[in-house]
């Protein structure tokens, strides 16, 4: 009898991974082949084989760890449990280690029947096809089009800037020889696209946001079409056509192929910054390392790193533009996934077991396998030579937040936090570069001094609420000019010079402010109190 064809755990995580499940061991690497998956429920007594992917659907926390490693014991390849408190996510993730089996956390909002659905389509999927990319599909653009369709009363195709053909919808219309060439990936007539390019449609096209018509041409079989370009801010990334068929295009069209080729331009930028799988679960993998969810040595195995040597993380940011503040969506992506491909390349060629994610708008680098003494100062050096690499090709400005080198890989979560901080206290700072903690202490001091009193009642000053709720009655301005008093150490000229008020008037308002109040600015503490207690209000509005 011929044994079944496995599918390796990283094809499938590739497939079925965020959002439903997060990797939280996998101590024999992600090779391993699923053959199947099964339901594991301890009221049925059902047990796993060997190369199953075991969904125990009847336990979470703690309870399921009997099931684990029953599951391990059977040959299973992975488990996947709801693992609920963190202390349950720790025991379980130990447990799967203990007992060779990966371990997947489900997510809590994820049913068993989703998950087992997805999971058995990406191994009956890849059986068929032997296609490592599966997360690659392009269901969105194809879905995209028949929307489109429907909502033109037309039939849609949707292009790269090369002509070829992305996605389509379906018909049941009759299509002529231009669309049916296209979707088979001959090119098209050569006289009628010679026509195009002489009547400036491709020029057009490339232009601007412009739906461009192209009436029908009989003698060679082409039907009328209408068409709008897709563009993140300048760039050109495709076009979006749409043919007519037997009824006429609907009066909806040009505001569809608009709205139309904003999402798609969001669907092509995406898939720019998902090149293939392997990046992407690389990526996974490194967010679930910084965030604490995936085991060290799983993540050392996979990137063929030393866990016990020194790591420092780094985190780019694009630099705040106030003449760019109005920049699309799109725009904005794609200069993101512009930054995060300089990064990558700069980081491999620096270290191969170098890690790159994406998270939000801020790019996050790990830089494993350090030596012990300079691991710092060559973080320091990367980071440098990526922002000058980024003014040079990108024509972007970065800030770079650098962590402190950590002993271990166990410890990473400890320098992506000290590198966020040092990146969020350079954030009012718009000439700022390059920083470390050292550079920037007293800023991430007073942040994280901030951050307690916004996020705790108990330690905010009942005084300065007071003084907050006169200046929304009368307009008063009292608040922020005692805060500049206090700022310019009882400098009235200079305080009064920022705010653009005569130094009488200052002066006015600091002793009404203290009257509401009833602080003693005389009180090197009381000042120090109430500074800290303004600037936490700032922040907070």
């Amino acid at each position: 009898m011929r044994e079944i064809a496995g599918v390796p755990l990283r094809q499938l995580l590739n497939a079925v991974g965020e959002p439903l499940v997060d990797v939280l061991a996998a101590p024999g690497g992600f090779d391993a082949e699923v053959r199947d998956v099964v339901l594991v429920d301890p009221e049925e007594e059902v047990a796993a084989r060997a190369g199953d992917f075991a969904l125990v659907i009847g336990a979470r926390g703690r309870a399921a760890m009997p099931l684990v490693r029953a599951a391990a014991r059977d040959g299973a390849v992975a488990v996947a449990v709801k693992v609920g408190a963190e202390q349950d996510a720790r025991a379980l993730r130990d447990t799967a280690i203990d007992a060779g089996i990966a371990l997947l956390g489900v997510r809590p909002e994820v049913r068993w029947e989703q998950l087992e659905s997805f999971a058995r389509t990406a191994v009956d999927n890849a059986r068929l096809t032997g296609d490592a990319d599966l997360g690659e599909a392009l269901g969105d653009l194809f879905s995209l089009a028949q929307t489109v369709a429907a909502m033109t009363d037309g039939t849609v195709t949707i292009e790269d800037t090369a002509n070829r053909v992305l996605a389509y919808s379906r018909s049941d219309d009759e299509v002529d020889e231009l669309r049916r060439l296209s979707i088979l990936g001959r090119q098209g007539p050569e006289s009628y696209l010679a026509k195009l390019r002489d009547w400036g449609v491709y020029q057009r096209l490339r232009a601007g946001e412009e739906v461009v018509r192209i009436e029908e041409r009989p003698d060679l079989g082409i039907r009328r079409r209408k068409a709008i370009g897709i563009h993140a801010g300048s760039q050109p990334l495709g076009t979006i056509w749409v043919q007519e068929g037997r009824r006429p295009l609907s009066d909806d069209s040009d505001r569809a192929l608009l709205g139309a080729a904003r999402v798609a331009a969001l669907h092509l930028v995406r898939q720019r910054t998902e090149a293939h799988a392997g990046p992407r679960f690389r990526e996974n993998l490194l967010a679930g390392l910084l965030d604490g969810r995936v085991d060290a040595r799983s993540v050392a195995a996979n990137i063929g790193a030393d866990p016990a040597k020194p790591a420092v993380v780094v985190v780019f940011a694009l630099r705040p533009d106030p003449e760019h503040a109005g920049a699309d969506r799109s725009e904005r992506e794609l200069e993101l996934a512009e930054l995060s491909s300089l990064i990558s390349v700069h980081a491999a060629a620096y270290r191969r077991s170098a890690l790159v994610t994406t998270t939000g708008p801020r790019v996050h680098v790990l830089l494993p396998d350090l030596p012990e003494r300079s691991g710092a100062s060559a973080a320091l050096a990367l980071a440098q030579e990526i922002a000058g690499a980024a003014r040079q090709h990108l024509r972007a400005q970065v800030q770079a937040g650098v962590g402190s080198a950590v002993p271990t890989l166990d410890e990473v979560a400890d320098s992506r936090t000290e590198a966020d901080r040092v990146l969020e206290a350079m954030a009012q700072d718009l000439g700022g570069g390059i920083a470390t903690i050292a550079d920037v202490r007293a800023r991430v001091v007073i942040s994280e001094l901030l951050t307690v009193l916004h996020g705790d009642e108990r330690f905010r000053d009942s005084r300065l609420a007071a003084l907050h709720r006169h200046d929304a009655e009368h307009g008063a301005g009292l608040a922020p000019s005692l805060l500049a008093y206090l700022e310019h150490f009882g400098d009235v000229r200079g305080a009064a010079q920022r705010l653009h008020v005569h130094p009488n008037t200052l002066r006015y308002r600091v002793k009404r402010a203290a009257e509401i109040t009833g602080i003693d600015l005389s009180d090197p503490t009381e000042r120090l109190n109430a500074q800290l207690q303004l600037l936490a209000a700032r922040r907070g509005r």
